[in-house]
């Protein structure tokens, strides 16, 4: 096992959805890790990406001699090397729903990812929701309500306590603010509960800062 800190590559924080995922993991555990930067869409990531992701995408995560470079199996790794477990469920049925429900966001929702890329700073309703976003939507919104009623007893996140499931849904709550999207009391009540992490703030507060744009996104009506 190396000593060296782990470096967690990211873009920019105000669109980066999948760097937001195991940063917040990371910080919400209170993991010590160098953080390196690189904003989207610029000569910088052009130049600079190919040196951590064989992708060329982030998020990517170096520890020592160890390269990662996919959202999940970084989180995966963070909750093996750092975490002792305590990123899934300790009951072995929610730790196998939750782990689930990560892999479908992992994979799925194209739809709502495309009409609804993240951008934090963006508190303005779409005019209009297509039908195939709107099935995303009411299917995490389901998702959500399901893992709460089953799992979520002991705490107000989808199993209870903060997982790596919540990380994966971070992005989708900032997106359903930044969209104006009508949610029902349950998944609102959830997405107070990712609103008051002190690392998801953390996070807020820099997108605020940073001063780069993406055009096609800030555009998307």
């Amino acid at each position: 096992m190396t000593n060296a800190r782990p470096i967690l590559v990211i873009g920019n924080k105000n669109y980066s959805s999948w760097s937001l995922r195991p940063w917040l993991l990371l910080r919400h555990h209170g993991v010590a890790f160098d953080e390196q930067r690189i904003p989207l869409d610029t000569p910088q990531f052009a130049a600079e990406i190919a040196t951590w992701s064989p992708t060329r995408r982030v998020p990517a995560l170096r520890h020592g001699e160890i390269a990662i470079w996919d959202s999940l199996a970084i989180c995966e790794y963070v909750n093996e090397t750092f975490l002792a477990g305590a990123g899934w469920p300790a009951d072995a049925a929610a730790r196998a729903h939750a782990r689930a429900v990560g892999a479908e966001m992992h994979a799925g929702f194209q739809a709502l990812r495309t009409a609804m890329p993240m951008n934090c700073r963006r508190r303005k309703p779409t005019p209009s929701i297509a039908a195939d976003t709107r099935r995303d939507i009411e299917r995490v919104s389901a998702l959500w309500q399901d893992c709460r009623r089953r799992f979520g007893a002991a705490g107000p996140f989808l199993f209870g306590g903060f997982s790596i499931a919540d990380a994966m849904y971070a992005p989708v709550a900032l997106r359903f603010l930044s969209y104006g999207v009508e949610l029902d009391a349950d998944a609102r009540t959830y997405v107070d509960a990712l609103l008051g992490l002190a690392a998801l703030q953390e996070w807020l507060r820099a997108a605020a800062e940073e001063s780069e744009t993406l055009p096609a996104t800030d555009d998307v009506p």
